[in-house]
């Protein structure tokens, strides 16, 4: 199954890209796709405990399935002024 995966502030910055495109084996939940980005960036693993996710602009749990098109959103926290 295909799933887009759209990344936020240091998430983007650390893989370099917003938005990836990722194959999955079914059934898939959030947490698959999130391991296969650490697979492919180890340094994001870091985030997975204090971020945010969603799926299809539905805030969301990393245990969530996702379906073959849906887009899951990891949003790390924001600090700034």
């Amino acid at each position: 199954m295909r799933v887009t995966v759209r990344l936020f502030a240091r998430l983007r910055d650390l893989a370099g890209s917003g938005e990836l495109v990722r194959e999955l084996e079914e059934p898939a939940t959030v947490a698959s796709a999130w391991r296969s980005l650490v697979d492919e960036y180890p340094q994001v693993a870091e985030y997975e405990r204090i971020m945010s996710v969603a799926v299809n602009a539905d805030y969301s749990r990393m245990s969530a399935a996702v379906r073959d098109g849906d887009e899951i959103a990891f949003l790390p926290p924001v600090s700034g002024g």
